[in-house]
């Protein structure tokens, strides 16, 4: 089956490691790419650069684009999102058809829970992080409509932050409840909310493999040949996402688990 075509022209607002990745997908299918940077630099092959910083009303408009997507780290404070989402709504021409707001599963925070949540849950925030992406989320409905990705533990070359932990034989929670996605997948879901005609309008992006941090440790320890980290003497906590909806979206995961994933970066030499 042919992938629908991308949207004429995104506006991608912020070009970290996602926006770098899903730039030459976009491209590729003969999308045009506008990448908003508070500074220049280099840019893959076929993308146009815009300067500006949304923490602050925008000097001059942007082009008019087709679909937007929001990689922004969420800022200080409950306000932080909603007055850069406007500053951005004020600065195009007309609302996009399209915009995917990625948001993070740290919107559910507090004690934890071991009973899978599903996108129908309704997060109830209790830290200044947490209640910043739910704001952040509400705001990106209210202005733009937007589909909601919700990503936990993004890992991938690059992204080798507990391999380093591991390595440095630094003490962690066993008992901490956790999930994550392989940057790979994630990338191709927000390629594909892009496209799709009729998008969920929140998703979890998580992979198969929920799984307490010890087990995720001790694999790696094994892995790179050292002892498993010290315990830490931590309590359970976290929570566990059901990502039945984004496995039904891309029919599979390139990465399906923390074990194909790390054994991937590793023997990438991360």
């Amino acid at each position: 089956m042919t992938a629908p075509q991308p949207p004429h022209r995104t506006l991608l607002v912020g070009f970290g490691k996602l926006g770098a990745r899903l730039a030459p997908r976009l491209v590729a299918d003969g999308g045009e790419v506008v990448a908003l940077r508070r500074s220049d630099g280099p840019l893959p092959q076929g993308v146009t650069g815009a300067v500006g910083d949304l923490a602050a009303p925008l000097p001059e408009p942007l082009p008019a684009v087709d679909a937007v997507v929001v990689t922004l780290p969420p800022g200080t404070g409950a306000s932080a999102y909603p007055s850069v989402l406007a500053h951005l709504a004020a600065a195009l021409p007309s609302r996009p058809a399209r915009t995917v707001f990625v948001s993070s599963t740290g919107v559910f925070d507090g004690a934890g829970s071991p009973t899978p949540l599903t996108e129908r849950d309704a997060p109830e925030p209790v830290t200044d992080r947490g209640r910043g992406l739910r704001e952040g989320e509400r705001a990106a409905v209210d202005l733009f409509g937007a589909v909601v990705v919700r990503p936990a533990g993004i890992y991938g070359p690059g992204r080798d932050f507990l391999v380093r932990r591991v390595r440095e034989q630094a003490p962690v929670n066993p008992r901490r409840r956790t999930n994550r996605i392989h940057e790979t997948d994630l990338v191709r879901t927000l390629d594909l909310l892009l496209r799709m005609p009729e998008p969920p309008s929140l998703v979890h992006a998580v992979d198969a493999a929920p799984a307490p941090l010890g087990d995720v440790a001790a694999f790696l320890a094994a892995r790179l040949g050292l002892p498993v980290p010290p315990d830490d003497g931590g309590s359970a906590s976290g929570f566990v996402y059901d990502g039945a909806l984004l496995r039904s979206l891309l029919s599979h995961l390139d990465y399906p688990s923390f074990e194909d994933g790390y054994a991937d970066m590793l023997e990438r030499g991360a």
